[in-house]
């Protein structure tokens, strides 16, 4: 994938691309990163002005941003184009899913007071990180590029992972590592079994009881005959060792079998 992000700032985009799973992705060749530097683009580098209206601060001009963009088409074709805005839908993991898989992306990042409005003329979408303002839009060029350089094929090196990523279907289990006893706080004695079907009951247990607790909204419809019946006990006030004792461990299995 080519990731362009049109900036003021290009350090703060190249400086965390060589940390992580972003410089994984460039390393291995499934990601190429491109930083415009909006300024270069711009009249004696006058990359803003005043606001015509009479509002307060200075605004990115027209001028140097169209410049960059015809710069990269001429160059490397139409990427699909996004503009972070404030009121623009807030980006979820549905949204990452789709966007991994073009071919192209470019993020035009704001600053000060904002982009003049005709930038927005090239934006397939606007996106947001949530209902607040940063001083720009540098931060969710990043969060993007993090969230889709993971989803790249063949990046993660343990690619089983990300099926299980919070918001597949439901939030992510618990998860632990040694030491098992830390200052009287243990790992609980089913991941330690050895047991892997017993495993994935727990782990499933309770991501439907995280989901239920911290993001009901998140719960799906199509719920399979396990989940059904874990959300039942669940909101019954159950644990995952009395649920299991009621309704058998074999049975159990099998049902989990059936997801």
């Amino acid at each position: 994938m080519k990731f362009f992000v049109f900036t003021l700032f290009p350090q703060i985009i190249e400086c965390y691309a060589s940390y992580g799973i972003v410089k994984q992705a460039i390393k291995k060749g499934a990601l190429n990163l491109h930083t415009v530097n909006i300024r270069d683009f711009a009249y004696k580098g006058q990359v803003d002005d005043i606001a015509y209206g009479g509002h307060p601060g200075m605004v990115i001009k027209p001028e140097p941003v169209f410049n960059a963009y015809e710069h990269i088409l001429k160059e490397y074709g139409k990427p699909y184009t996004i503009i972070p805005q404030p009121w623009g839908k807030s980006l979820t993991q549905e949204h990452l899913d789709r966007l991994s898989k073009l071919d192209s992306i470019a993020v035009i990042c704001g600053r000060y007071e904002g982009l003049d409005e005709r930038i927005s003329l090239l934006a397939d979408e606007e996106f947001s990180l949530g209902d607040f303002v940063l001083a720009g839009g540098e931060l969710f060029a990043l969060v993007l590029l993090e969230g889709i350089a993971r989803l790249l094929p063949g990046v993660l090196g343990d690619e089983e992972s990300i099926k299980r990523d919070s918001f597949r279907r439901w939030l992510g289990a618990p998860v632990y590592t040694r030491p098992a006893d830390f200052k009287g706080m243990k790992v609980p004695n089913i991941l330690l079994s050895g047991n892997h079907q017993l495993i994935k009951l727990w782990e499933l247990w309770h991501s439907i009881e995280r989901t239920l607790r911290l993001r009901p909204d998140l719960v799906p419809e199509d719920l399979k005959d396990i989940e059904k019946e874990m959300v039942l006990a669940i909101k019954r006030g159950m644990d995952f060792e009395d649920w299991l004792k009621e309704f058998g461990h074999k049975r159990a299995i099998k049902k989990l079998e059936d997801l």
